[in-house]
């Protein structure tokens, strides 16, 4: 088990329930939530498009959320500035630019020109949040690593905290997306390999396919080895599964060791197909309920981030050698 310095706690007690467990509404989409918001209106501004439709999910969704993940481009300083993010809620921002560099078979994320770690630390986010694509054997497995350890440096020195997302892939450009028993090994050993490298909490993948298996046995079973490969708490991620699905995974999870989730279209997908009045009142009442109930489960099942970690000892100088940056 390790400690962490003061600034980290304070971020992931800003980020989770007063149980210490989290339930994270995820808002920070870009490109998906572009696309389909034109679905509906080719003619809409994207600007005025996306931060209007994330002004209606925080609204509707703040008092039963334990802290939002938005985007710097149309999230994040918008909710502030207008104060529709309540300053009891916890904000993590995303560091990385949406999609990735290079072949489906060798994925490469990339920072979002112009932005840092300094910069979420100093707008008062409580935690910065950078997605990979990994798979270990990619040729571009050590340039990922190299950057998680960066932007973990760069934590470190703002002390705030790093939530790791992991986004898996077949190196097979044909093969959409990992199946069967290569989905769970390799989402199994991505955290085994990359949670040693300094973030606070890893955004997980559900470690098993369930289009071919449906025992929730099984479904617990795969969650439970991947709290034992990951050496910080981990959080399941929705992956746009529909809330029901959902709702069972997060079952499973948390009875298997997670702390908690980040969840986004799971709860409000459907709100992009509305507008006006019918999108708030979709908002304020299905995804309203959608979040209250993963926030009870939650709050019931999961194991809070604090049993992770050590306890920090500190002394009544502990200042004098508190770094400044």
């Amino acid at each position: 088990m390790f400690t962490r310095t003061v600034g980290k706690i304070r971020g992931l007690q800003q980020c989770a329930t007063p149980a210490g467990k989290f339930a994270i509404l995820a808002l920070d989409h870009r490109n998906n939530l572009r696309n389909l918001l034109r679905m509906q209106n080719q003619n809409l501004d994207t600007q005025d498009m996306m931060t209007a439709f994330k002004h209606d999910v925080v609204t509707a969704l703040a008092d039963v959320s334990s802290a939002f993940l938005l985007d710097p481009l149309y999230g994040a300083a918008q909710n502030i500035v207008s104060q529709t993010l309540p300053g009891n809620l916890g904000l993590l921002v995303a560091l990385e630019e949406t999609g990735y560099l290079g072949d489906p078979s060798a994925r490469q994320s990339q920072m979002l020109p112009d932005w840092s770690v300094a910069k979420v630390r100093r707008m008062g986010g409580s935690a910065v949040k950078l997605l990979v694509y990994y798979h270990p054997n990619s040729s571009t497995h050590t340039r990922i690593e190299d950057l998680i350890k960066q932007v973990a440096d760069d934590c470190q020195k703002e002390d705030i905290p790093l939530f790791l997302e992991v986004l898996t892939y077949a190196l097979d450009p044909a093969q959409k997306k990992l199946e069967g028993d290569e989905r769970q090994d390799v989402i199994l050993e991505s955290a085994e390999k990359l949670t040693p490298l300094g973030a606070d909490v890893l955004k997980a993948e559900f470690p098993l396919d369930i289009s071919m298996e449906n025992d929730f046995d099984r479904w617990e079973a795969a969650c439970s080895e991947l709290t034992s490969k990951s050496v910080i708490p981990w959080i399941l991620l929705s992956a746009s599964v529909d809330f029901d699905v959902f709702l069972r995974q997060v079952m499973a999870a948390c009875v298997a060791g997670a702390s908690g989730v980040a969840v986004g279209r799971a709860v409000w997908k459907e709100a992009t197909a509305l507008g006006g009045q019918d999108r708030v009142l979709f908002l304020q009442t299905v995804a309203r309920e959608r979040m209250r109930r993963i926030m009870n489960l939650v709050d019931a099942l999961a194991a809070p981030w604090t049993s992770h970690f050590e306890v920090a000892q500190i002394s009544e100088e502990w200042f004098r050698t508190y770094p400044e940056e």
